[in-house]
């Protein structure tokens, strides 16, 4: 019984070790960095079919030596096994040229069969890299301090003609396109086929707690569907105009009540009661409803 149990603690110490095939930690460069330098590593393991990582053995990014941080840890699938991409960063501030070495670490690993759940380890080696300083410790004497200075580098003067140009040919485009705007919005006047804009512009200014307020903002919608038509509209009028012009059809409901508001405020001298049919703050909105109708038209 002793035999067959040492026999099976082999057997599966074997099996277990048949899962990692080798270990290559391949860098970009093994020289040449400085200060606050990132250094990337490759690590490409060869496993057995099946074997997965075990996400709780990898190193977490952080502090590694008290020059060296660990910024990121990926892992991807690749034919034949997983790979491993850190991204280390040094801040060693070397004063002369040397070589430092970056900690191994162990991986774990995993292969589930029918069977149960093997494990192994990958054991990731230590690797080295050469540092340089970013200046000499005891540089060559000099009699004038200003000769340790170096020149300012020499950069490609710029021509900022094309610029300035381009610049003005957008403005040249700018400005028409604005003064159309301007024309269309009726911005600096009157725009003529627009009386609803100009009524609205008019009304913005008038108080709404007088009565002589309320009866020129009746006025000015007057004017407005005059000018609009081209004639004197009465209420009787209001089915052809509407006809006549389809894009204020959907304000037909607003101009009902407001003739029906004029008619009571100007005929009957009951401006309250026009003012309870058709409450100031109603008015208001239709005329911003047919300004905004006449520009559709």
């Amino acid at each position: 019984m002793r035999f067959l149990a040492v026999l099976f603690l082999v057997l599966q110490a074997a099996a277990a070790a048949a899962q990692v095939r080798s270990v290559e930690v391949r860098v970009p460069r093994g020289f040449g960095y400085f200060l606050g330098d990132l250094l990337h590593a490759r690590v490409d393991i060869a496993l057995e079919p099946g074997t997965t990582v075990q996400q709780a053995s990898l190193p977490r990014p952080g502090p590694v030596t008290y020059w060296l941080d660990l910024r990121d840890v990926a892992v991807e699938r690749i034919a034949g096994g997983l790979r491993l991409r850190l991204t280390y960063q040094s801040f060693y501030a070397a004063l002369d040229a040397r070589r430092l070495e970056v900690p191994g670490f162990t991986v774990a690993l995993a292969d589930e069969t029918p069977g149960g759940t093997t494990t192994a380890q990958a054991e990731i080696p230590a690797w080295t890299f050469g540092v340089s300083p970013l200046r000499e410790v005891q540089p060559e004497r000099r009699d004038d301090p200003a000769d340790y200075l170096q020149p300012d580098g020499r950069t490609r003067r710029l021509d900022p003609e094309p610029a300035a140009m381009a610049a003005l040919g957008f403005a040249g485009l700018a400005l028409p396109a604005l003064a159309l705007l301007a024309w269309d919005r009726a911005w600096l006047g009157r725009r003529r086929g627009r009386p609803f804009a100009q009524a609205a512009r008019r009304l913005r200014k008038l108080p709404g707690g007088e009565e002589s307020c309320y009866r020129e903002a009746l006025r000015l919608i007057h004017r407005g569907l005059d000018e609009t038509d081209g004639r004197r509209l009465l209420a009787d009028d209001l089915p052809d105009f509407l006809d006549r012009h389809p894009a204020f059809r959907g304000e037909g409901e607003a101009l009902a009540r407001f003739f029906a508001a004029s008619r009571r405020a100007f005929f009957g001298r009951a401006v309250d009661e026009a003012r309870e049919l058709w409450p100031w703050p109603t008015l208001q909105a239709a005329v911003g409803r047919l300004a905004a109708a006449e520009r559709r038209a």
